[in-house]
């Protein structure tokens, strides 16, 4: 098998030839890759990993806006907006990933300023380009994944603020169901398009979970989201049937795995160690799901030693066992506290895995 029909089916729990690797770095540790290796080659290509993503095309409409004026109380000067019209102030150079976020309907008070409000029309796009580069990454045999986290819930509290939509969540105001449709619309939209245009993977989410606990009750998000959640997930596949979705959302999630298999989830990302122990989850629910993820970037990738990387490695893939059914990784991005050596070990350990194959 090739990378692409390697990774495709470790997801489809259909065994392995052998064990992917997959990781992020942040820009500082990118710095470090080119001291410590000396590579001209970009980290995916140096460390082989299985796929590259793609993102939707920019909507060229959107750069029109006049964005500044849904922020009445000002911005700072360093700061940025995304095609959303949502403004980012800038983070540190050390997690550049990291921005505050400004909320642009956060002083509505009325359904029609939210319906007048500028949302990105993705149907307009030519996606020509994007077509090209799909086909250009599986002409390398290595898979494509769509990224498009950040999927309902955290598009609509980004726009609005999230104090502000629970309220009008909870009085099951019409600025909220509109909002939560129209961002539904739009992910259908681009969830159809990527599956038309080919890809392989479509990563979905919206982090519903906290440290310990759900960020809202499994009623509301019944309610609000996991209908519209499925409406995404079968635009997609309503065209292309076999097109694997992963699901993203950091934290304790436990009681709403269900209801992810059930809106059509393949996998599930990234099972974080620091809320809740792969080796039970995989139990109850590794029959029907996939996973992605499960090394702690809050614990055993920044904290442990090498030797701690490797053992949690091994131990979660032979969890998996030699159908596979685990994309085994870092939880996150790698920040600037992940020791070298722990993304070694960790790389190590996938390739010396050798106790389970199909």
């Amino acid at each position: 098998m090739n990378a692409r029909e390697n990774l495709l089916s470790v997801f489809r729990r259909q065994g392995f030839a052998s064990v992917p690797v997959q990781f992020y770095l942040c820009p500082t540790l990118c710095d470090v890759f080119k001291q410590k290796t000396g590579s001209d080659l970009a980290y995916q290509d140096y460390f082989e990993l299985p796929m590259r993503e793609v993102e939707y095309s920019k909507v060229a409409s959107q750069e029109a806006v006049d964005w500044h004026q849904f922020y009445p109380e000002g911005l700072k000067t360093e700061v940025f907006f995304d095609e959303w019209g949502i403004a980012h102030e800038s983070g540190s150079a050390a997690a550049a990933h990291m921005t505050r976020m400004r909320h642009p309907m956060a002083t509505f008070d009325s359904l029609e300023q939210i319906q007048s409000y500028p949302l990105p029309d993705f149907a307009s796009v030519d996606t020509t380009a994007l077509k090209q580069q799909i086909d250009a990454i599986h002409s390398r045999d290595l898979a494509v994944y769509a990224a498009m986290e950040c999927t309902i819930w955290e598009t609509a509290w980004y726009l609005r603020d999230m104090t502000k939509i629970m309220m009008d969540m909870a009085m099951v105001d019409e600025k909220a169901i509109w909002l939560l449709d129209k961002i539904t619309d739009l992910a259908c939209v681009r969830t159809s398009t990527f599956a038309r245009l080919g890809v392989d993977i479509i990563r979905i989410g919206d982090d519903v979970g906290m440290q310990s606990a759900l960020m809202m009750s499994e009623e509301f998000y019944r309610q609000f989201l996991k209908p519209r959640l499925a409406r995404v997930i079968k635009a997609a596949k309503d065209v292309k049937p076999d097109i694997i979705i992963q699901y993203h959302t950091c934290g304790y999630v436990t009681p709403l795995i269900n209801d992810f298999v059930e809106a059509g989830i393949d996998v599930l990302n990234p099972v974080q160690p620091e809320c809740m122990d792969f080796a039970e989850i995989h139990a109850e629910f590794g029959d029907r799901l996939s996973f992605s993820g499960t090394v702690g970037t809050q614990t055993t990738m920044p904290f442990g030693t090498p030797e701690e990387v490797k053992k949690v490695t091994r131990r979660n893939l032979e969890i998996a066992g030699e159908k596979g059914g685990l994309l085994c990784c870092p939880t996150h991005l790698l920040e600037p506290e992940v020791p070298w050596d722990n993304i070694i070990a960790y790389t190590e350990a996938c390739r010396d895995f050798t106790t389970v194959k199909a």
